[in-house]
């Protein structure tokens, strides 16, 4: 059964890097519309994502029962001291065990509410979804201005599932059942064996909890520092481009968030006219692990230095096409291409740059919505190459810069201003950063491009 997905809202988290508790807006719509206010909380401690928290309580009402769950406790499990998961990938949120099930025939509520406090999003999995033919489920945001459906398998079987929702944005998710006019469902065993159950939430971490979860991806036996922003950090919101270097904010367009298994996260890019994404293979490796990957376009602040973002455009992950360790890349597919066709691509440049030739970085660093490194003329200051011949996974493989990245930039594209094509595809930190070089893909991908 494949997802279906409805209207998209975002956090604009780039700005206070700090992360100070207050309100911030999430308002802009893309059109003037005003969509709701995003609502910060003070830093709490962090879960390892392995560890799943206690099942949160549910108070039922006449129409629906509420799951709310306070800030996650300290366990027992280590954080390791660089807190990047052993994937290589960046934590954004905390799984959450629920356990929670919409009963048909018993008289229980057909719309169930889950809150986390201070939660960016909310992201539901499914291991139940036993349902009559035409009847369908719905996850929501609190004011119901993003909406996911999901369709009644063709069989009731026996109704085990293993499905991830599509994140809603916010502290809230919102689930209902939505039964057929026409369906009738006589009381006893039929009837108590359909239902929809929600098993696990991935609650994604508040920008305070995110900031200390933020590091860099690190070569083996290099030593690293604590982030990979080198000197002061100068990469800015990718809108604050948008008249003073129009050519890198429009390339920007081309990037996306990616949210692996809900908890997750990497930077991807188009690549190439057809539906192509790449990412790095620290990222995922498998067409199971893209198709629970959700992908976000035009994830960006709407004003330099507001609060405000853009209304995301999500799909997800569909297949994936060739991967590499040593060369640290994931070429993959994604479902409703038509979607994503009007934010642009970008081309891998078959000539490996000269040292000293400026670059920039369109990225996703913690998460946070678009950031550019790397600004037009002196005030690219280090973002440029170093060595255009540096050792990552094998010698010689990558391009070397100290354009200021974190975790989450993992995947993200590092371009020429002389071609404003991409030179690198970026994964280490640790000052120098390093990307791999984009010749070397150009050729081993072009039967893929």
């Amino acid at each position: 059964m494949r997802r279906k997905a409805g209207i998209a809202v975002g956090v604009c988290a780039a700005l206070g890097l700090a992360g100070v508790a207050g309100a911030s807006g999430w308002a802009y719509a893309g059109d003037g519309r005003t969509v709701g206010t995003w609502h910060d909380v003070a830093e709490v401690p962090p879960t390892p994502v392995a560890a799943e928290l206690p099942t949160a309580s549910a108070v039922p009402s006449p129409s629906a029962a509420t799951v709310t769950t306070p800030a996650p406790v300290r366990t027992t499990l280590k954080v390791p001291e660089s807190a990047v998961l052993p994937t290589g990938r960046q934590r954004v949120g905390d799984l959450v065990r629920v356990n929670r099930m919409i009963r048909y025939g018993t008289g229980g509520p057909r719309q169930m509410v889950f809150r986390y406090p201070g939660a960016s999003y909310v992201k539901l999995h499914f291991n139940r979804l036993a349902m009559l033919p035409g009847e369908y489920v719905t996850v929501s945001s609190a004011d119901g201005k993003e909406k996911y459906r999901y369709k009644a398998p063709k069989q009731v079987g026996t109704g085990a599932a293993n499905l991830w929702a599509m994140s809603v944005t916010g502290e809230t998710a919102v689930l209902e059942v939505h039964k057929g006019a026409a369906k009738r469902v006589k009381a006893g065993a039929a009837a108590t064996r359909l239902g929809v159950g929600v098993d696990r939430v991935a609650r994604g971490f508040s920008r305070a909890e995110q900031r200390r979860h933020t590091r860099p991806i690190v070569a083996p036996s290099r030593t690293s520092r604590e982030e990979s922003v080198c000197g002061a950090d100068t990469a800015t919101d990718a809108v604050c481009y948008r008249s003073s270097d129009p050519v890198a904010y429009t390339r920007s367009k081309a990037i996306a968030r990616l949210l692996i298994n809900g908890t997750e996260l990497c930077t991807g890019w188009r690549v190439g006219a057809r539906n192509r994404m790449i990412t790095n293979n620290h990222c995922f490796t498998t067409s199971a692990a893209a198709f629970d990957t959700e992908v976000w376009f035009n994830y960006q602040c709407a004003t330099c230095g507001g609060f405000n973002v853009f209304q995301p455009t999500k799909v997800w992950g569909e297949k994936v096409l060739a991967t590499d360790h040593v060369y640290d890349y994931t070429v993959f597919t994604v479902d409703n291409f038509a979607a994503v066709k009007k934010f642009g691509f970008l081309q891998l440049d078959t000539v490996r740059p000269a040292k000293g030739q400026e670059l920039y970085v369109p990225q996703h660093p913690a998460g946070e919505p678009t950031r550019i490194a790397g600004s037009l003329g002196d005030q690219a200051g280090n973002c440029a190459v170093t060595d255009p011949g540096y050792t990552g996974y094998a010698p010689n493989s990558d391009v070397a810069y100290y354009c200021d990245t974190e975790g989450g930039s993992s995947g993200s594209p590092v371009l020429s201003r002389a071609t404003n094509k991409v030179v690198a595809l970026h994964h280490f930190g640790g000052c120098p950063n390093s990307g791999v070089r984009g010749d070397l893909l150009a050729a081993k991908l072009r039967a893929y491009l």
